[in-house]
């Protein structure tokens, strides 16, 4: 007698082969057998699901998240399972929750609120905060999660740990090498995935200095590499300024490096496809090539929607990184406000927006394009939902340039800088959605980089997975679909060595996935008050999702969790199989 049987669909397996009609027994955590569509009684099996009319596949990988906190209190990483994914790996851009000495624990804290837009309050209230090492973190978690989770061990961390307050500002010793190596080793043997950094400008830690694996040599991070590339399945992950720009030849060299000397291959976050600038696309994934031919492999993750991002004056985001704007927006919010009253102070924040150094953050700096999202102020009225050019043009402007920029701060002061602000995107052209077609199915870009369980009240990637799919089976239908899906589940689950994962095969982990093709896709964005605290984050539910499993268990019935928590702590060497760079 099978625990579940889906009966009645339409089976795409992973693989890139053509879909089949089929049904799926399921036996404990297991796929226990596939036939063809009909040939297993319903009487064989304790519960059937109905897939007539619908799609049954592998259960979806999210290669890039920052679920590290959320487990806690939401052990389903939501949203991301109610739109099929089954599996997550977390632990990304070397920042971590473990190893933590106790004092060092509001250190990360505040960093995590700064790099990834985590609320203070959900990560003072919403976590235990009673580990040490990364196995006891580890070990708080298993049991307690409803998907499959796998953690690289994040550099920030490892270099707080043993280097304290000096792990801001100065260079490790070569003892202080070997002791963060140790520290690696212990955490990878306790189950870590592998070994995550960040070298890239845009990571500033709850002070406003740059994080602690910003401070670290060459030397100490590929000696880290070495020590994760000495434990079987592992991996690497990245990310440097070369991520929103250009790779440099250094970092091109310390890439080759970090990956040639482990034999991993190491993953970078994220390839933003834009046609306008498609020279910078060409060379970062030409880096691909020049790290292959150092011994190495580079993988660049790449989204294939547009994630919609808010703005503000505000809070931090990205505009900050504006080149020159983060004097004005460092700010106390009173005196920026003051600021953005004075014509000659918005001219230069105009002038300094449209400067080729703002590399991959111009496609923030149309600023006609805009549309305003929440306000606050009365005179602001009726803005809610408009775009600023068509405001501009109302007042007798242009709506273009200048004109366009002094609208919007107009909007943004009487709102004492409250205002929500949402960026359209420069890449939204057939010609950019043409190229990002030709690159989805390279063998060294993976479709990924949500950002999931990160910038919480900014954005919401989680919804790629169904977003996506409804786009290539109904939308613009660049890829069909069982591509799709083998881009979902089986390319992620290969790079990292996700073991019986990615593939719905007979003996393989049952993580499947139920959906209606005539009606999959994510809900509009809205925001919700659910995390500890009562703090706030953007959330978007899935359309045409029916069930989703994870090893055999129901996670999802028609777009709602079910209670149950099946999900893995998946740990290196033992749920991971060794991937290697040659």
């Amino acid at each position: 007698m099978f625990d579940y049987l889906i009966r009645g669909g339409t089976l795409i397996d992973g693989t890139g082969t053509p879909s089949r009609p089929a049904d799926i027994a399921i036996q404990g955590d297991q796929i226990a057998q596939i036939a063809d569509r009909g040939s297993i009684s319903s009487s064989d099996a304790q519960k059937v699901v109905d897939a007539t009319d619908k799609m049954v596949c592998p259960g979806f990988v999210d290669p890039h998240t920052h679920y590290d906190a959320q487990l806690f209190w939401d052990p389903y990483a939501t949203p991301s399972s109610l739109h099929g994914v089954t599996s997550i790996i977390a632990g990304n851009c070397g920042f971590t929750l473990a190893p933590v000495a106790p004092e060092d624990a509001d250190y990360l804290r505040r960093m995590m609120v700064k790099v990834e837009g985590m609320p203070l309050t959900a990560l003072e209230q919403g976590l235990p905060w009673d580990w040490r090492t990364f196995g006891e973190y580890l070990s708080r978690l298993e049991g307690q999660v409803g998907v499959n989770a796998a953690f690289l061990v994040g550099h920030s961390a490892l270099r707080r740990h043993v280097m304290g307050a000096a792990s801001v500002g100065e260079k490790a010793t070569a003892g202080q090498i070997s002791e963060m190596s140790a520290l690696l080793e212990e955490s990878i043997r306790a189950g870590g995935i592998g070994f995550s950094t960040s070298l890239a400008y845009t990571h500033d830690d709850g002070d406003g200095a740059p994080v602690p694996s910003r401070h670290a040599s060459s030397e100490e991070v590929i000696a880290l590499s070495r020590t994760a590339g000495n434990h079987p399945g592992t991996t690497l992950e990245i990310i440097v300024d070369g991520c929103m720009d250009r790779f440099s030849e250094e970092e091109i060299a310390l890439l080759s490096e970090m990956s040639s000397e482990s034999n991993r291959p190491i993953n970078w976050n994220v390839l933003t496809v834009d046609a306008a600038h498609a020279d910078r696309v060409n060379e970062q994934v030409q880096a691909s090539a020049e790290v292959a031919q150092a011994g190495g492999r580079l993988v660049a993750l790449t989204m294939p929607i547009l994630v919609g991002m808010n703005m503000s004056f505000g809070f931090y985001c990205a505009l900050n990184r504006l080149p020159g704007w983060a004097d004005i927006l460092g700010l106390p919010l009173d005196e920026r406000v003051a600021k953005l009253k004075d014509p000659s102070v918005r001219e230069y924040l105009y002038k300094q927006s449209q400067l080729p150094e703002a590399g991959v953050f111009l496609r923030l700096t149309n600023w006609g394009t805009y549309s305003i999202g929440d306000t606050f102020a009365g005179e602001n009225e009726g803005f809610s939902g408009r775009v600023v050019q068509d405001i501009a043009r109302e007042r007798g402007g242009s709506g273009e340039g200048q004109n366009a920029f002094d609208v919007l701060c107009d909007i943004v002061v009487a709102d004492g800088g409250r205002t929500i602000l949402w960026p359209h995107p420069t890449d939204d052209d057939s010609e950019s959605w043409a190229m990002r077609g030709e690159l989805w199915d390279q063998p060294d870009i993976l479709i990924g980089g949500s950002d999931a369980g990160a910038h919480l009240d900014r954005m919401c990637g989680a919804p790629y997975t169904t977003q996506w799919l409804g786009d290539m089976l109904r939308g613009r239908q660049l890829m069909s679909v069982e591509k799709t899906i083998h881009l979902l589940t089986d390319r992620p689950a290969r790079l990292f060595g996700l073991s019986r994962r990615g593939q719905v095969q007979p003996g393989w982990y049952a993580d499947l996935v139920v959906f209606d093709p005539a009606t999959i896709d994510s809900e509009p964005l809205r925001m919700v008050d659910d995390l500890p605290g009562g703090t706030q984050r953007l959330y978007s539910g899935a359309v045409g999702v029916q069930a989703v499993f994870c090893n055999g268990a129901l996670i999802v019935e028609d777009g709602q969790n079910t209670g149950a928590l099946p999900g893995k702590i998946m740990k290196s060497g033992h749920d991971t199989e060794t991937v290697t760079a040659r």
